[in-house]
Parts: C-alpha cells; structure tokens; sequence
C-alpha cells in the first residue's frame, strides 16, 4: 500500500466539487479564514492583556505630614 498517485487525488478533487460545488468550497474556505484571522486577533489581545499585568505597580513614597510633633517632645511635655 502507497500513497495515492496524482490521478487519484483529481478524482477526488472532482467528486468533491461535484457533490458541493464551487461556490459552497469557496465559502468554507473563506468562513476558514475568517476564524483564522480572528484566532490571531484573539492571541494578540491575549498578548496585549499580559504584557499590561506584567508591569509593575507604581509605587508612590509616602510622606510625613509638616508639623506633626514627635514622641520625644510629647515625652518632655509630660516630664515638666
């Protein structure tokens, strides 16, 4: 047993055509497309949505308030 030879593959090819015609193949390979195309969108915004999470929190140093008094004086107010 081989593989088939190229006259096998046009009969086929023929009986394929004739049992769904040429506008019907031509419509699911354009409809293979399409979820094609939107199978590469779909990785892409995948892609997109990681690399956004990847990235690190920005951190924001925290201040002191001005003027706030420190425990030590608070202490020596006590002592006197």
């Amino acid at each position: 047993m081989g593989s088939f030879s190229a006259l096998h593959w046009i009969v086929v090819i023929l009986v394929v055509v004739l049992l769904f015609g040429g506008g019907r193949i031509s419509g699911v390979m354009g409809d293979v497309a399409k979820g094609i195309k939107s199978f590469k969108k779909g990785l892409a915004e995948d892609d997109d949505d990681v690399a956004a999470s990847a990235k690190p929190a920005q951190r924001i140093p925290q201040q002191t308030p001005v003027g706030e008094p420190s425990a030590t004086r608070d202490e020596h107010k006590l002592d006197s």
